[in-house]
This record gives structure tokens, sequence and C-alpha cells, in this order.
């Protein structure tokens, strides 16, 4: 009898750690948001943010763990930003400037898009100063912070993580000094989030001389962390589309990496005048992964009412089917899925090239 108990106390406790094995999973994503406007067309490298389910702003510029019914933050370098590296902003906030799904118009233009920051910030951004600048042509400035779906469309590569990675990542942020150091080429916002996701996963994210002369970008980061989920299929790599809401901007621009931006924009010409070794190389550096296409064609889509497929934690019942998959069926832009039933795992083979 006594054996009997033993037995069915172990299998009790093996349930129990299961249980918990499974809660503990959270997930993270790396945001890769399209170039816009004049600097995008001059650079259209693009934007890094990293977003964390299960990573919340205490502040602006403090983190911790999140509270039960919290949707987590999206942390990012700016420029501009009274002189802090990283700035962490709730995602509803981050992507509309409001903080309920019900108050996000389905179109804009200007003046709305204006006040809707306008008073999100006076609500809720003070402590960053009262003359924050709001930036101009070639710099971003706090609007950056608020909004980001109105100006551009955003490619979110969700992936699971820890509580003791998203802990290590709380403990590193909070315990260093948040100082800007921000350099457009060799400390911008896609170094930023290669060193967040190397507290993920260790000397995985590295500068290169290929491609883009060491220079790292948004669609530089995105091609290592497919080709390092390639690997560790236990990630459950998903990509996933938060479109533009229109109206306000023109349609934004592919992300391309340095070498790409320089043979796509027409740079190369007048290089190839004045040093056609130079042009030369950086034709090269194109041809070796500068040309990579890695966002899959029609990924699911996701609107402000439904944003659980980055926000709730993953149902391997309901994203059943594989990794390489792709999303099928053409969707509208601004109009998501109703439900997150049967999101494909898509992987970001070569198909259709969206990078800042």
């Amino acid at each position: 009898m006594r054996a009997l108990f033993r037995v069915a106390l172990r299998i009790t406790a093996w349930v129990a750690l299961a249980g918990c094995a499974v809660a503990i999973h959270a997930q993270a994503a790396l945001l890769v948001e399209e170039p816009y406007g004049f600097f995008g067309t001059v650079n259209p490298t693009g934007h890094n943010a990293v977003y964390f389910a299960r990573i919340c702003a205490e502040t602006p510029v403090t983190v911790r763990r999140c509270q039960p019914g919290e949707t987590g933050s999206v942390i990012s370098r700016y420029q501009g930003i009274d002189g802090y590296d990283w700035v962490a902003m709730p995602l509803m906030p981050y992507l509309y400037s409001v903080e309920r799904a019900s108050d996000v118009p389905a179109r804009v233009d200007r003046k709305t898009v204006t006040a809707l920051r306008d008073r999100y910030r006076e609500a809720h951004l003070i402590d960053l100063g009262s003359k924050l600048d709001e930036g101009n042509l070639v710099r971003g400035g706090w609007t950056e912070l608020v909004g980001a779906a109105y100006e551009r469309r955003i490619y979110a590569l969700r992936f699971e993580t820890t509580e003791e990675q998203d802990d290590a990542l709380i403990a590193r942020l909070n315990g260093r000094e948040n100082k800007s150091h921000f350099e457009l080429l060799y400390n911008n916002c896609a170094d930023f989030a290669r060193i967040v996701l190397n507290t993920y996963f260790p000397r995985t994210f590295r500068r290169t001389i290929f491609p883009d002369a060491g220079i790292t970008t948004p669609k530089q980061i995105a091609y290592k962390l497919e080709r390092y989920a390639r690997k560790h299929p236990e990630l459950e790599l998903t990509v996933l589309e938060i479109p533009r809401v229109p109206g306000y901007q023109h349609l934004s621009r592919s992300n391309n990496g340095v070498a790409e931006g320089l043979i796509t924009t027409g740079y190369a010409i007048p290089l190839a005048i004045l040093n056609p070794y130079l042009a030369g190389g950086i034709f090269v550096d194109y041809l070796v992964q500068g040309h990579s296409h890695l966002i899959p064609k029609h990924p699911p889509m996701m609107n402000p009412t439904n944003l659980s497929a980055l926000t709730a934690p993953d149902q391997g019942t309901e994203n059943s089917q594989s990794a390489s998959t792709q999303a099928t069926g053409t969707m509208n832009p601004g109009v998501a899925p109703s439900s997150t039933t049967g999101i494909a795992k898509a992987s970001m083979m070569e198909n259709q090239g969206t990078h800042e």
C-alpha cells in the first residue's frame, strides 16, 4: 500500500512539474519596422525594437515583471530622447498612441496622429522631460515612441523565452547606466537588438564583414534570428504582420541592408565613377547575402483588437502547422483574422523582402 502511495505521489509531482514547465514559457518578438519618409528613402534600413510579453515598463526607463492582465512592452534604442540609451513602452501605446484597442482609429490624418501622441505624452511621458525633441527629416525624436503603426508596417518575429532569460534582461537593463551613446553606423537600434538577443542566445548575434561592412542592420538581425531558429525549433519562431494604419504616411519601404540599399537607391552609380573598386566590393557584398528576402508572403496579420497572437502564450494545438509552412491567402491591409487559431509558424524563407 505504501509502495502504491509513493508511486502516486511521484506521478503527482511529475504532473505538477510538467505544468510548471509549461507555465514558465512566454515569448518575445524581434520587431522589424520598415523605413518611411525622407530618411527612409536615403537610408532604407528601418528600425529594430524588441517586444517582451513578460517584461513591462515601470517607467519609460526602468522595467519589471508584468502583472496579470498586462500585455508587455517594447524596448528599443532611440536618438535624442533626453540622453537615454533605451526606452520601454507598453505595447498598445507604442503601436497606436492609445491605451485601449477600442480607441484606435480605422484611418488617421496628421491632425489626429498629432493629437493622439500629444495626449499620451502629457499623460505618461513627462518623466522624460518637458522639452523633448520631436525629430526632423534626418533624426528621430519622442514621436517614435508612440504610434509606430501610423508610420510604417511592422513585422514581429515571435519566439519563446523563459522566466530566467527575462529576469536576466531585467537585471541587465536596470543595473546599468541608461545613457545614450547612439551612433548611426556602429551603435544604432539594430546594435541594441543584437545585445538584447545575445542575452537570450549568447554569442549568436555578432558583427560580420559580410554583409554590410560590419554595420548592424535590422535585416541582418532578422536573418541571424531565423538561421538560429532553424537549428533550435524549440524557439517556435513565428512571423506576424502589424499593418500600417492608413491615412497618415505614404506606404513604407522594404527593409534593406547597407549594400542592398546602395544598389537599389542608385548610390552605386556615382560610387562606381569615383571608385570602381569600392563599388565592386559593395556589389560582391550584395551578392553574398545583401539581396536575401526573409519575410514570407502574406504572413498572418493582426489588428488592434487582435494582438493575442503576439501577447498570449503560444498554444501548440492552435499552431500545429510546421514552422516552414507559409500563411496562405491574401489579406486586406489593416484587417486581421478574427481568431489566432491555425496561425502558421511561417519561417522566413526567401520569398518576399520587407525590411527597414
